[in-house]
């Protein structure tokens, strides 16, 4: 049977810390933050995305499970500070499912590095080029995701177990 993507799976694998502040850029309306807000009780975690729908959804999902340290932000991370977050501020960025939506793949890396702490964690799970399921179009592959990375001051530190479909690569900031 195929594996899909596991959000409490997957956080279990990183190295959370229970007062770490944490972005999920491309949040929507669920993705991972309701799982890293639960994972991180003395911290913070930012949802970030474009439409204000997904996270009006997600800001109703948070209190209804009385959820208090979530901080949504509607923002286009793809242009120059987007996320609106000050600079090496954050522990970890998860960017999960996004890179194959965005035209400039490398403003959001670059917005991640920016707001991450020096030996800040940047958290990358999108779609495998070949994968039978999934969108099509705009798919990157891990040696791209590697070598943008890279290009943004970031060490590959570590590969995740996400399923059948995507791939997870963890990296830190240089």
């Amino acid at each position: 049977m195929a594996k899909f993507l596991n959000p409490a799976e997957i956080i279990k694998q990183l190295d959370l810390k229970p007062d770490m502040i944490v972005a999920e850029f491309g949040c929507g309306a669920r993705g991972f933050i309701i799982e890293l807000a639960k994972k991180l009780s003395d911290g913070l975690v930012y949802g970030i995305d474009i439409q204000k729908e997904p996270l009006s959804a997600l800001k109703s999902l948070a209190n209804l499970q009385k959820i208090t340290n979530i901080h949504l932000i509607c923002s286009d991370l793809e242009q120059e500070r987007g996320s609106t977050l000050g600079d090496s501020t954050l522990d970890m960025v998860l960017i999960p499912n996004v890179l194959f939506q965005v035209e400039d793949k490398n403003a959001i890396i670059k917005e991640a590095s920016r707001v991450l702490k020096k030996e800040g964690k940047l958290v990358i799970i999108d779609w495998l080029p070949e994968a039978s399921q999934g969108p099509v179009e705009g798919r990157v592959s891990p040696k791209e995701v590697q070598d943008l990375a890279e290009k943004n001051g970031f060490e590959k530190t570590k590969e995740l177990e996400v399923g059948d479909y995507h791939f997870g690569l963890v990296f830190k900031k240089l």
